[in-house]
């Protein structure tokens, strides 16, 4: 049996012992009652986190050309670039006696790129200790090699890497911390919410036999908890009829968490999301739940189970009100595209007379090309700042 399969198995054993019990409306129009299931959110957490087969625990590494998809840091070096120079100009405020974190950090290619760029600026931050945080060990192990050479050459001899429960554990506490998260919080856990005959519905998960197939399908169930009232009107949404909603009370509770575990510093937020209102426009109705495998996007997070990520778009105006509670004041915010141009990114384009395109000039100008005209790239992705 598959890892797949005895992930599936596993779930539906949760569902039936959850006491939890929803109703859909099945192929003939006719309603279903008292069905056992799962909170959507507790589905995702299970597809994406399960220790045993979960995508983001178990597996081979999952971003670039050999994954599921690509991240900014996928396209050329030169996010990394641009982030260490942001990076350096924050730790100049600390004196340079801050310490650095990437949480979600994957192979540590972003990392890599940060200490490059500071190599070749002849920065060199001694007292630094650097630690990177992620949940898949195979994506630690892969960071430890690419990493460690960057990190010798620039004398940042305190290194670290750690899964999520050790830097929970860790002491964040005396001295300032930047902590930067790159499509860190689009991945956790989110609840679906849906609007139906003028009560708000969660979205739950079944496993239900009809028109002989057998597989997992929504239902609609009671909200499993009284935060997603609350998170909803705290950012002034209303849902419209059949409308659906992603809701990402994980992101939320972990920059309060973050906010908790560090005295000062910053927060650098970088993800794909829209704030609130717009995440909530008549022109999204089914939310923004995605799901990427072998880089082909789709939005059936019913097969393939613990085989493929798992995402939805971030909601910055909550990311923006849990900051508040927790201290934090909003520094930037804006698109990747207007964060790379306020970082001088168009002054690095350079001529060169097309006959080589594979040249080095030639790379970095369709690099900065991409991060700055391609949609989900230079739009969808916005960067927060948070400091305290």
């Amino acid at each position: 049996m598959s890892s797949s399969e005895l992930l599936a198995g596993r779930i539906r054993e949760r569902i039936n012992r959850s006491g939890i019990q929803g109703w859909y409306v099945d192929s003939r129009g006719t309603r279903r009652e008292q069905v056992p299931c799962l909170s959507f959110h507790d589905y995702m957490a299970m597809c994406l986190y399960d220790n045993e087969s979960g995508y983001y625990r178990t597996g081979a590494v999952r971003i670039g050309k050999s994954g599921d998809f690509y991240t900014s840091s996928g396209i050329g070096s030169v996010m990394g670039e641009k982030l260490a120079a942001y990076i350096a100009s924050l730790m100049e405020r600390y004196d340079g006696c801050g310490d650095l974190a990437e949480w979600g950090a994957g192979t540590g290619r972003l990392s890599q790129q940060i200490l490059a760029a500071w190599r070749q600026r002849g920065i060199s931050w001694k007292n630094m200790t650097f630690t990177l945080v992620d949940g898949n060990p195979v994506h630690l192990e892969e960071a430890m090699r690419t990493l460690h050479p960057e990190a010798i050459a620039n004398d940042i001899v305190q290194l670290r890497y750690m899964n999520p429960q050790e830097a929970e554990a860790c002491n964040w506490r005396g001295k300032p911390l930047i902590l930067y998260a790159n499509e860190l919080l689009d991945a956790f856990p989110v609840h679906r919410v849906v609007m139906k005959a003028g009560r708000l519905w969660e979205l739950g998960v079944s496993w239900v036999a009809e028109d002989h197939k057998a597989g997992f399908r929504y239902v609609q169930m009671p909200l499993s908890t009284d935060r997603i009232v609350h998170s909803l009107q705290e950012d002034g949404i209303v849902l419209k009829e059949g409308q659906e909603l992603d809701v990402n009370l994980a992101a939320e509770k972990w920059i309060a968490d973050m906010g908790s575990m560090i005295d000062g510093g910053a927060i650098i937020l970088i993800d794909y999301g829209h704030t609130a209102e717009e995440l909530a426009a008549s022109h999204r109705m089914r939310g923004t739940l995605m799901c990427y495998r072998n880089h082909i996007a789709h939005d059936d997070p019913f097969v393939s189970v613990g085989e493929q990520d798992i995402t939805a778009h971030v909601n910055f105006t909550a990311c923006e009100r849990a900051a508040a509670v927790a201290g934090w004041k909003v520094r930037y915010y804006g698109t990747q595209k207007q964060f790379l141009i306020d970082q001088g990114v168009l002054e690095d384009l350079m001529d060169h007379d097309g006959r080589n395109p594979f040249s080095e000039i030639a790379r970095r100008n369709r690099a900065i090309r991409q991060l700055l005209l391609g949609g989900e790239m230079s739009e969808t992705f916005k960067v927060m700042v948070l400091v305290r």
